[in-house]
């Protein structure tokens, strides 16, 4: 039996930290942008931290 290959798709969408922290990009940037402030728009922008709920799952499917 071969290795398990690791979720390509997720491994786009997160990067690992040199703490082991993962580090995701916000949704809801891209589409129907003119309804929302400019404050919400400004915090979407930032790369946000992975929550501690779905740490371990998301650290399993990246590292097969």
């Amino acid at each position: 039996m071969g290795k398990m290959k690791s979720k390509k798709a997720l491994t786009k969408r997160v990067k690992v930290t040199g703490s082991g922290k993962l580090v995701r990009h916000s949704a809801y940037t891209s589409h129907l942008a003119p309804h929302k402030t400019h404050k919400q728009k400004r915090h979407l922008r930032k790369a946000s931290v992975v929550h501690k709920t779905d740490y371990k799952r998301i650290k399993f499917l990246i590292q097969q």
